[in-house]
């Protein structure tokens, strides 16, 4: 059975930074498709950044340039690292293994003060 578990999630000033991880457990991340998403109060899930077994790494354009996707294969976790952070950037984030299909970790929540 596949499990995700997120963390790092917090309360952080406008320009500060957080980096999210997610463990996860029955499936290993390098062999796999990963991604983060995040849902804000009253939006829909959308997908902030992604990482292909091959190492593609993908990223909404609101995130270029402030957010990193990684993985760390030694713990089998995939790791955002998010810069510049901004208040719009409030939300719960998921871990994600395999596409909107497959498994979800529980969430995160980012708040981002102005």
């Amino acid at each position: 059975q596949v499990q995700l578990v997120e963390s790092g999630g917090g309360l952080v000033q406008a320009g500060g930074s957080l980096t999210l991880s997610c463990a996860a457990s029955g499936a290993i991340v390098t062999f796999n498709d990963m991604a983060w998403y995040r849902q804000a109060p009253g939006q829909q899930r959308e997908l902030v950044a992604a990482i292909t077994s091959t190492s593609t790494r993908n990223y909404v354009d609101f995130v270029k340039g402030r957010f990193t996707i990684s993985r760390d294969n030694a713990k089998n976790t995939v790791v955002l690292q998010m810069n510049s952070l901004k208040p719009e950037d409030t939300a719960v984030y998921y871990c994600n293994l395999g596409g909107r299909f497959g498994h979800w970790g529980q969430g995160t929540q980012v708040t981002v003060s102005s």
